[in-house]
């Protein structure tokens, strides 16, 4: 693939030295350390406010099976435990937040060694990237989380003559730990589409070649969710089906890229075979002066 000269006095004046470029990753790291700092440091001071929006999936589940959802109840049995539960909580909660301007210096970092027609093709998939995030912890917070509690409520045990009583009271640390695990699993898998975008834009995959690995993806599908989600069978399979899905979006975007890139390629072919023709065409003859 030829380059043009455009393109090649845009790379070389976007060129600096190793020492600018330090400093301007220097520059690039302090924004996005300070950002996730502010955030951080937000979250810790609603830390119980937000703990407390957590449980609420919890309470959805007892619901569920039928007990009362104002007796929800959660222990720690550490001094420290629920103390670190709001730090880990805090951070999580900061990376999530501060991820949009984390994200946004790196794309301008590397934005300058970049093509013009390649700045434009990453910038939807920056976009793309938090909002899928978002899809699948929301997917986890409205529906997977009070499946998976309510699978653990349904094993409990009513005090009887011949039994004893077994109830559920969670540790803070341990739910904390479950929903974190599902929110991050599902948020990553719903990445698939964007990384099989990217990959069939430079030519690493194609969609030819994810619709024949069709049946290798569906086994690991289902081996990546046993690996991610706890040890139950609803939140492996509720991961594996989604997983599944995507792949399938996955198939129909690495289409639609190769379909507009083959649009590309043939109107820049006709460009440059006009271009050619202009060029080997004779010049005129000047027109005549008027008598």
């Amino acid at each position: 693939m030829s380059v043009s000269d455009k393109e090649k006095d845009e790379i070389e004046q976007s060129s600096a030295p190793l020492m600018e470029h330090l400093i301007e990753l220097r520059r690039r790291l302090i924004w996005s350390l300070g950002g996730f700092f502010v955030a951080f440091l937000l979250c810790f001071f609603f830390a119980k406010r937000l703990f407390n929006l957590l449980v609420v999936p919890f309470k959805w589940a007892t619901e569920w099976a039928g007990l009362d959802p104002h007796k929800v109840e959660l222990i720690y049995t550490a001094p420290q435990e629920f103390f670190f539960t709001q730090v880990k909580l805090a951070m999580f909660g900061g990376m999530v937040i501060a991820f949009p301007l984390i994200a946004t210096q790196i794309y301008k970092f590397i934005a300058p060694g970049l093509y013009r027609n390649e700045r434009n093709a990453f910038l939807p998939f920056l976009i793309a990237s938090p909002i899928l995030f978002l899809m699948g912890a929301s997917l986890v917070y409205f529906f997977f989380t009070p499946m998976v509690m309510w699978f653990f409520l349904a094993m409990q045990q009513a005090g009887t003559d011949d039994q004893v009583q077994i109830s559920l009271l969670p540790k803070v640390s341990e739910y904390l730990s479950l929903i974190m695990t599902l929110i991050f699993s599902f948020g990553l898998v719903f990445q698939l589409p964007v990384v099989t975008s990217l990959m069939t834009r430079v030519g690493m995959l194609s969609s030819k070649a994810l619709a024949e690995k069709r049946k290798w993806a569906i086994v690991i599908a289902f081996v990546v969710a046993a690996v991610l989600t706890p040890p139950d069978p609803m939140s492996q399979i509720g991961l594996a089906i989604p997983t599944i899905l995507l792949y399938e979006v996955s198939i129909w975007a690495a289409r639609w890229i190769e379909r507009d890139q083959e649009k590309q390629r043939l109107a820049r072919e006709r460009r440059e075979a006009a271009e050619s023709v202009a060029d080997k065409a004779p010049d005129e003859p000047p027109a005549p002066a008027a008598s």
